[in-house]
């Protein structure tokens, strides 16, 4: 068997691992899974007549109306980035409770620590957006997106949790305990909230829009809008996975770098 086959095996291996630490203990899971769905009611159900009006959506219902075909995309976006946080978390545990010793002292490949816990989390992530598709479908999202529409939109978020997830595992190896590794990553979260997912920047005061127009998360979620929606996305397109690709690879080489200067130590 080749040097890139036991890697590959390896690296299945942790991946099993992790998705069983997920069944185990689910509670990360969950919060991974309940915090995008209830901000999409939120924002739909008790905050969508009031901010429908201002940006020109139709309220019915009670509800936000239209206002759901703005606010979707950008929830489907915090989805995304909800896995940020147990990504860093998990990470760190494993350091700190020195289990990572141990595998060093085992015959595996030691890039299928990182892979395991990225592909274990990047699908999880992914869980947590169909499952808040489905939600915003039901509650009358109503897309006009077609087929090849709806794969380069899954195919920019996949793009996007890589991204993250990355980040999110660099952060879990430099941290020194779980408590900082939760922490560090709430801003992937909260970033979309001062972008265009809530409200559109044009609403916003002078300095709180430059931020919001320039910000990583603007461009993607203007671009998945214009692929669900059918709304103009420009130059935004280019932007978007422009600034997927540069933090994928800032990401990986730095969680690379980290765990190799923690096997020097």
């Amino acid at each position: 068997m080749s040097a890139q086959s036991y890697a590959v095996r390896d690296s299945m291996t942790m991946l099993r691992r992790n998705l069983k630490h997920a069944q185990r203990y689910p509670s990360m899971s969950i919060s991974t899974l309940a915090m995008p769905v209830l901000m999409l009611l939120l924002f739909n159900y008790v905050f969508g007549r009031a901010l429908g009006s201002g940006i020109g959506g139709t309220p019915a219902g009670g509800a936000g109306g239209e206002y759901i075909d703005y606010i979707a995309p950008g929830i489907i976006l915090m989805a995304a980035t909800s896995g940020a946080v147990s990504t860093a978390v998990s990470v760190c545990s494993d350091m700190t409770e020195g289990i990572v010793n141990r595998f060093r002292t085992m015959s595996i490949s030691r890039a299928s620590f990182l892979t395991g816990h990225v592909v274990g989390s990047v699908l999880q992530t992914l869980a947590s957006i169909v499952l808040v598709v489905a939600i915003a479908l039901a509650i009358g999202f109503r897309p006009s997106a077609t087929a090849v529409e709806w794969l380069a939109a899954a195919g920019l978020l996949a793009l996007l949790v890589l991204a993250l997830t990355w980040l999110s595992a660099g952060i879990g190896l430099v941290t020194k305990n779980v408590e900082t590794a939760s922490n560090i990553p709430l801003p992937f979260t909260f970033l979309p909230f001062l972008g265009s997912a809530i409200v559109p920047p044009e609403s916003m005061p002078t300095g709180l829009r430059w931020f919001a127009e320039y910000q990583p998360f603007t461009p993607v979620i203007e671009t998945l809008r214009g692929l669900l929606m059918g709304t103009e996305i420009g130059s935004q397109g280019y932007a978007a996975v422009a600034w997927c690709l540069g933090l994928t690879l800032l990401g990986y080489f730095w969680a690379r770098s980290a765990f190799q200067r923690g096997a020097r130590r």
